[in-house]
């Protein structure tokens, strides 16, 4: 029982389940977020929840730092987004100046995106890995061989990678820019609501570039890998078996072969 337990837990380490692939997701981006919007909800003030938000980051940045030698990306963005709008929450009257401080959190995560792509560690990836995997082991093995260079389409898969967070970083600047010149040149009552139109459009355009562009391809290239791999192991296994049965027929025939010189012996 001991032994297939143990077995069990392999299995599901190598096996990760979808919820595994969206953890990252979950605990650096979605828990901030909530946590922020929670705390609004109970009466908090603005200041006081973005403070209190900013703890699971700020922990997860410094952990990764000092436990695991590397820098936690999205932990590290939504600390620096954090920060940013505490700084830009001291901001206050002109109602313009107040709509244009909107465009500094847009600013600061396409800053940061599009210098992990210069880094040579695109942001985004966090974000489109989870959904091109899908829990799928296979295609999370195909990955890890494109994204290492270890395949023959890893340069063309990397380029779509560093793509996809290019159309974000360059999408998310281009709405901060909107937004600071809407506030200076368009009524401010019109560019209340006119700013959250702006960025569901800007939102809508990079799932749709990005899409086209990065990650469709990457899918399928995934998927090519896969099955090719897939077909060499099959290879791989039919070889063998055949080997064996050679094997073995070529000691059965060697076998009758000293049997006939004995029974002639005999007679």
């Amino acid at each position: 029982m001991k032994k297939n337990t143990g077995a069990q837990g392999r299995q599901q380490k190598q096996n990760p389940s979808v919820l595994d692939n969206f953890k990252p997701l979950l605990v650096d981006v979605a828990v901030p977020l909530g946590s922020y919007y929670v705390l609004k909800g109970v009466g908090m003030s603005t200041f006081a929840a973005l403070a209190w938000s900013s703890v699971v980051p700020a922990v997860r940045t410094v952990w990764g730092l000092v436990k695991e030698r590397r820098t936690n990306a999205l932990a590290g963005l939504i600390l620096v987004v954090n920060v940013v709008s505490l700084l830009l929450s001291f901001v206050s009257g002109d109602p313009r100046l107040m709509l244009a401080k909107d465009s500094g959190v847009s600013s600061t995560v396409a800053i940061g995106i599009l210098v992990s792509v210069l880094l040579g560690k695109p942001m985004m990836t966090a974000g489109m890995k989870p959904f091109l995997i899908k829990g799928d082991t296979a295609k999370e093995a195909a990955w890890e061989r494109l994204a290492s260079g270890a395949a023959a389409g890893s340069a063309a898969f990397r380029r779509k990678e560093n793509a996809f967070s290019v159309v974000w970083g360059l999408a998310l600047f281009a709405e901060c820019v909107a937004r600071v010149v809407g506030a200076y040149t368009v009524p401010v009552d019109t560019m209340v609501w006119l700013g959250t139109v702006i960025m569901i459009g800007t939102i809508g355009i990079a799932i749709v570039i990005g899409g086209g562009l990065a990650v469709g391809p990457m899918e399928k290239m995934l998927a090519a890998e896969a099955e090719a791999v897939t077909a060499g192991q099959d290879g791989a296994t039919g070889q063998d078996g055949a080997t064996g049965q050679d094997g073995a027929t070529g000691q059965a025939g060697t076998a009758g072969q000293v049997e006939g010189p004995a029974v002639a012996v005999a007679a």
